[in-house]
């Protein structure tokens, strides 16, 4: 081993709205006093629950990626495994992501408000 993941750092325009669509998503606490980090307008962290660190970084002229547009590609996506996947939409939409696909074999895409895509999967 190299090393330890540290944590996962998204892009996005808006740090404190897309740390708080994740916090709504996985819980966690946002900007929680950390030494490995300073935050601000610019840098945004979600600690959450289950020791999983994401991170938030603001980026002049972002532009999302369009799932599945090669020319713009999706750079990374999470996986969240919910226990009912109708329910996990419902909220997921309220708190501003997009539905991209619904995938026949049991898992949902979507964009984080950012445009980030995520799955949902009955776990």
């Amino acid at each position: 081993m190299i090393g330890r993941l540290q944590c996962v750092v998204l892009d996005c325009p808006d740090v404190l709205e897309l740390a708080r669509f994740y916090r709504a998503l996985l819980g966690g606490v946002v900007n929680r006093p950390d030494p490995r980090w300073a935050v601000d307008d610019d840098f945004s962290t979600l600690h959450t629950g289950s020791g999983l660190v994401l991170a938030f970084q603001r980026v002049e002229d972002y532009r999302p990626p369009r799932w599945p547009d090669s020319a713009h590609p999706q750079q990374f996506h999470l996986d969240v495994d919910v226990p009912d996947l109708d329910q996990a939409q419902n909220e997921v939409l309220s708190l501003g992501a997009t539905l991209l696909h619904t995938d026949p074999r049991g898992w949902r895409i979507f964009a984080d408000p950012a445009g980030h895509p995520f799955c949902l999967l009955r776990g």
